[in-house]
């Protein structure tokens, strides 16, 4: 393959103002995995009305008012993806650090206490390795699905693109990076016709390869503020900052049906980077309904989790024209385009309620409950400044709609268990589901008028089903220390398409089921005081 970089000097989106993302990854932004300390982990999750540690303050605030002495704790492991190939700087086993706290409890009566908390944990870690292959329709290609667009404004009166100087152009929203740099290499070919009457023509492929290595993590700091009334109600509030830090690389490739100018494929490579800041608030109460009876009810509430983010990514179209026709193709080896840009996402409020119970001081046993409605996620387009000088913004529309019509409501189901055969021993383990998030026939839509899709520069998706967590763990203690250490097994199965074209439906890839297997090995050392 001939490499001629050819950097576009004036990207057609770089004087729009910062821009709203697409939901595809807006959702892969918004989720958590389910991380803490190694007690939480092996049991599931399951802790919300047990309460008594630290993880349960990002989840249900009031568990921490179960503290009867002051504790910290610090948490760290290795996260491992089954059945991945290392790939550019992806690798599929990773350390981690995972957590790290304290809780400060403060004795106000016989039975009434209130206690203050500080906890870092990974809620989400973003390494990961794609890997998917397939084949195409019969013409079928990702280059096409940008010259339809073309011929789909053609038909109702508007040109979609115009030429200025050489470069082909566009003002709607609809026309993204891909396009861009299609349009700019192989589409745009004033070679083919002479007469300059025809001079867009698309390429057909037999083939594609799909490699993409993601890392990263969101880091979550909480602050809390709790405690109990007479041991029989317990009430919590945590505020809440994320951190994000995500980056990913990815190679495009697809193989060319043979054609009159000798162009063998394409490789679209693009590396992005999202970081940014959120905050969000937490509330949560427990309540003993039985005076005489240990078991314990608790709800919980959380905002949405109000993002202020950048996004940055450095993508290059490759083309294969070593064996070109210089009377057909104009010998544009590669363009390349780089772009940074503002957003704000909201995601949706969460609601919880959760059940536990103990017998003795040798057995506990958790349920709980979250929902949380990813259809209202809120894509935002940052539009200016109010009179204080503090960025405003607005709904991204079309985008918003098109999130509601792809993901849906999430229900999250866990179940855990501790069994202490001995006072200094723990014996956990722990369930934890679930359900999808997208629908089953959702698509990434690249005809919208939003700026999501403008600033796009890949155009697949994966639809990923339920997840399944099976876990378990083991504690001792040592007078005030304590030791836990936790497995994890999760997985989660999904389908890959490389492109929708949702004006063309004859322009299709083979999708291809892909599966997220993640193995995590955690351990938990902590001390009462």
């Amino acid at each position: 393959m001939k490499v001629r970089y050819y950097l576009a000097v004036a990207l057609m989106c770089g004087l729009m103002p910062a821009a709203a993302q697409e939901t595809y990854e807006n959702a892969n932004i918004a989720t958590g995995d389910l991380n803490g300390t190694a007690r939480y982990v092996g049991m599931g999750g399951a802790m919300d009305a047990l309460g008594a540690d630290i993880s349960t303050i990002a989840t249900n605030p009031a568990g921490i008012g179960l503290f009867r002495h002051s504790t910290a704790s610090m948490s760290f492991g290795l996260v491992s993806q089954d059945g991945a190939e290392d790939f550019s700087t992806g690798n599929k086993t990773n350390l981690s650090f995972d957590q790290i706290g304290f809780v400060y409890s403060n004795r106000l009566g016989r039975s009434s206490f209130v206690n203050f908390g500080f906890n870092y944990h990974k809620s989400r870690n973003f390494n990961h390795i794609l890997k998917a292959a397939g084949r195409m329709a019969a013409g079928a290609s990702q280059n096409k699905m940008s010259y339809n667009k073309g011929v789909a404004a053609a038909e109702n009166g508007w040109d979609f693109v115009e030429i200025k100087d050489d470069e082909v152009i566009s003002n709607d929203l609809a026309y993204s990076v891909t396009d861009y740099l299609y349009y700019n290499t192989i589409l745009y070919n004033p070679l083919i016709d002479p007469n300059g009457k025809d001079i867009y023509h698309y390429y057909s492929s037999e083939r594609y390869m799909m490699d993409r290595a993601s890392k990263g993590y969101i880091g979550e700091y909480d602050f809390n503020i709790s405690g109990n009334i007479n041991d029989r109600v317990y009430l919590g509030l945590t505020v809440g900052l994320h951190d994000v830090h995500y980056k990913s690389y990815s190679e495009y490739a697809e193989l060319f049906a043979p054609n009159h100018e000798g162009l063998g494929g394409t490789l679209l490579e693009d590396s992005r980077e999202i970081t940014g800041l959120g905050f969000d608030l937490k509330a949560g109460v427990i309540f003993r309904p039985f005076e005489n009876s240990p078991f314990r009810i608790g709800m919980s509430i959380a905002t949405p989790t109000w993002y202020d983010l950048t996004t940055r990514n450095y993508t290059t179209l490759l083309i294969d024209d070593t064996n070109a026709n210089p009377e057909t193709y104009r010998g544009l080896g590669s363009l390349s385009l780089s772009e940074s840009y503002d957003f704000k996402l909201y995601t949706p409020w969460r609601f919880g309620l959760s059940l536990g119970h103990t017998i003795g001081n040798y057995l506990a046993l958790g349920a709980s409950y979250e929902y949380a409605d990813y259809g209202n996620l809120d894509s935002r387009v940052n539009d200016g400044y109010d009179y204080y000088g503090n960025e405003t913004s607005v709904s991204d529309e079309w985008m918003n709609e098109h999130t509601k019509n792809t993901l849906k409501g999430v229900s999250t189901l866990k179940l855990g268990a501790e069994f202490k055969p001995d006072p200094a021993i723990a014996v956990r383990l722990g369930f934890n589901y679930v359900s999808p998030m997208y629908e089953k026939n959702g698509m990434k839509d690249g005809t919208l008028d939003s700026y999501g899709v403008m600033y796009q520069s890949a155009t697949d998706c994966t639809n990923w089903k339920d997840t399944y967590r099976v876990t378990a763990g083991i504690g001792y203690r040592i007078d005030k220390l304590s030791l836990d250490l936790a497995y994890q097994y999760s997985q989660t199965d999904g389908t890959f398409r490389p492109f929708t074209d949702v004006l063309d439906a004859s322009n299709v890839a083979d999708a291809v089921d892909i599966s997220n297997k993640r193995n995590q090995l955690l351990f938990t050392v902590g001390y009462t005081f």
